[in-house]
């Protein structure tokens, strides 16, 4: 059944109500803007890159986010020892390959854990999931030259390939478990100007996965809560600046009013 305003209304009010723990091994660009977000939409985030801490944490929290975006050797480490207490423990994880065909390093890293590890949910640019399946991506950097619509039917094949969840960013989002899928459509074309909110998105949705074990449907929450508060900052902004401001807020403040305006999802 295609997530709904009740379905959506339903886990956000758990997250306000749960304030659920997400742990965020992410990279150093992003922590301030997504540990910002987590509170913001209720949440409660905590961060690390500490491998001695991590299995601890892991089982303090009720999500993972594992996020490629500023990669070291000591940060690999800390990844795999999370991850594998994450899949032991049975939390949802959330992998954010940023970067993927960028690099070396960062692609064979994202092939070699996913690999190794179970993911919940894999959420990248199109270009990021075109390379995790093997096609050439043509990444520009962290971003994607390909629209997200290109990506649909790898996005598909990788998501039965691995089990889980598969989320293609773009001017409209692709949501799918190989099986069913949805589009999400909203935000605002000045999106991609702010750094790190692909990030801020795989850490929405880790909390919503959090208090769903949908996570089809967790994750078409989680960016249908991004797509409405982009909508809604551009709205008050300026610019850049201001709109990662407003978009705090929008995640905070959002209703039931904004969900009815703004909601727009349609099957794949």
């Amino acid at each position: 059944m295609m997530p709904d305003i009740e379905t959506f209304w339903r886990d956000l009010n758990l997250i306000r109500t749960i304030n659920p723990l997400v742990l965020n091994i992410t990279n150093y660009v992003v922590t301030n803007n997504t540990a910002n977000a987590l509170l913001a939409i209720s949440a409660s985030p905590i961060m690390s890159f500490a491998k001695d801490e991590v299995e601890e944490l892991v089982g303090l929290s009720a999500a993972l986010v594992i996020n490629v975006g500023t990669l070291n050797a000591g940060d690999i480490e800390v990844m795999a020892a999370a991850w594998a207490a994450a899949n032991a423990k049975g939390i949802p994880v959330v992998f954010d390959p940023v970067g993927a065909g960028a690099s070396r390093l960062r692609t064979d890293t994202s092939l070699s854990m996913l690999g190794k590890y179970s993911p919940s949910v894999i959420r990248g640019n199109a270009s990021e999931i075109m390379t995790l399946a093997g096609e050439a991506g043509q990444s520009k950097g962290v971003d994607s030259s390909q629209s997200a619509g290109s990506a649909a039917g790898i996005a598909q094949a990788l998501a039965l390939v691995n089990s889980c969840v598969v989320c293609v960013s773009g001017e409209e989002d692709m949501v799918t478990d190989g099986n069913e899928g949805y589009r999400v459509c909203g935000g605002h074309e000045i999106m991609p100007r702010i750094t790190g909110l692909g990030c801020t998105a795989s850490a929405i949705c880790a909390a919503f996965a959090a208090v769903n074990k949908n996570c089809l449907e967790a994750t078409v929450h989680g960016m249908i809560a991004m797509a409405i508060a982009g909508a809604l900052a551009a709205k008050k902004s300026d610019g850049p600046g201001s709109f990662q401001m407003h978009l705090y807020d929008a995640l905070y403040s959002l209703t039931e009013t904004d969900v009815e305006r703004f909601m727009e999802i349609y099957p794949l």
